[in-house]
């Protein structure tokens, strides 16, 4: 059993040093990756240890919180395969898996083998009801909070492949500032004005066409750390504003597109990530955002009531972790970037059910200020304005655009 958990260990670490600085992702070095690579590798070596001194009941919990991290490294290699994609490091992924399912086994039965049988059967019980409790306690607050941190930085999301927008359009490259070069596809405008279309986990094919019909010329963008474009994947887009204004610097240098007249709209993360960019530069002159949540602890703190302090240490635990694991800090709170926008015009949209803080659209429209307009859709779900009201969403993001980009294009 003792040889069979070691072997399984260091498959395992085996993995985090080939991903980290073996076969680091495209448009990263393993320079990117010292911090989140050696907090693996620690938290790898406290196991070991702990596995070796600890008494049954340590080394059975150890086991199963490592044998949950070898399921979660092999995340991205388990996603290749069902695409069939499977490259660099995807194969040492695919050994940590398994090595995971491994320790899984070999934690469920240490823990089984271990069971105290002494005092009565009330005892009994309530000794291991306690066990069970803590043990959710510490899966919910810690093990699933850093597995859930490990998939956000480097879960990488696979690529639409053929958009379709409705119109002929060009397949470009938009390179970034640190040297990143980002696939998109481009419409090229009919009324000198033009916007970018930035996905969440939801694409935006349909949202551009809507544009297009307009007039508009739209850049559909793929963000960085998806399968075609390089650089490190971030779920929560921490890293993504730099591709935003890569994109703005393209429309600005088309001839068919006046500098001034350049917006954006995006989806979920997407959203986010415009609303960040726009507080960053005024090149982006008007934003649509759709299902903006919570991407970092400073929006987590606007949460109202007692849900802010359950969810509190979860929470916390996996903004840490992805801070470790993307090697960055987070951003700076949604609520603190949105008055940076203003006197440029700003369109909130939300949904009646929506997820991941949706609801906080609210605050961040009375934070942005009377340039800000928040639209709420009660029964639509997270990101699906267009498709539950596709005539008024039309009128109103095609009307904001226009009133923005095209009347109001010298503010």
């Amino acid at each position: 059993m003792t040889r069979l958990t070691v072997t399984a260990i260091a498959l395992i670490a085996l993995h985090v040093v080939d991903d980290a600085f073996l076969q680091p992702e495209p448009g990263t070095t393993a320079a990117d990756h010292v911090l989140g690579g050696l907090a693996l590798l620690t938290i790898l070596l406290v196991g070991l240890a702990c596995f070796h001194r600890g008494h049954a009941g340590m080394r059975g919990t150890v086991t199963l919180a490592l044998g949950v991290l070898g399921l979660t490294v092999a995340a991205e290699g388990l996603l290749a395969m069902t695409q069939g994609v499977l490259a660099r490091d995807d194969y040492s992924g695919l050994l940590a898996g398994a090595a995971g399912l491994v320790l899984l086994c070999v934690g469920a039965v240490t823990l089984w083998r271990s069971r105290r049988r002494d005092g009565g059967r009330a005892r009994r019980l309530g000794r291991r009801a306690l066990v069970v409790v803590c043990g959710v306690v510490g899966a919910v607050v810690v093990v699933v909070p850093v597995a859930a941190a490990y998939v956000i930085t480097h879960v990488t999301l696979p690529s639409p492949g053929d958009v379709d927008l409705g119109v002929p359009h060009e397949q470009v490259t938009v390179t970034t500032t640190d040297g990143l070069d980002l696939q998109a596809w481009y419409v090229p405008s009919r009324n000198g004005a033009a916007v970018i279309a930035v996905p969440g986990v939801s694409e935006t094919p349909r949202h551009a066409r809507m544009l297009v019909e307009h007039g508009y010329g739209v850049l559909l963008l793929e963000h960085r750390g998806t399968a075609e474009s390089p650089g490190a994947p971030n779920l929560l887009g921490w890293n993504r504003s730099a591709d935003v204004h890569a994109a703005v610097a393209f429309l600005r240098g088309r001839p068919d597109v006046d500098a001034g007249r350049v917006g954006g709209i995006g989806l979920s993360v997407g959203g986010e990530t415009l609303l960040q960019a726009a507080a960053e530069s005024t090149d982006l002159r008007a934003v649509v955002s759709e299902g903006a949540g919570i991407r970092t602890l400073g929006e987590h703190h606007a949460v109202e009531g007692a849900k802010r302090w359950v969810e509190l240490p979860p929470v916390a635990v996996a903004m840490a972790a992805t801070s470790v694991f993307a090697g960055q800090r987070p951003p700076p709170a949604l609520q603190d970037l949105v008055p940076r926008i203003a006197p440029r015009p700003l369109l909130l949209i939300s949904a009646g059910h929506g997820v991941g803080g949706e609801e906080l659209n609210a605050l961040y429209s009375a934070a942005a200020g009377s340039h800000a307009t928040w639209w709420e859709i009660p029964e639509a779900r997270h990101t699906t304005g267009l498709s539950t009201r596709p005539d008024e969403y039309e009128r109103r993001v095609v009307g904001f655009f226009d009133d923005a980009l095209l009347e109001g294009a010298d503010r």
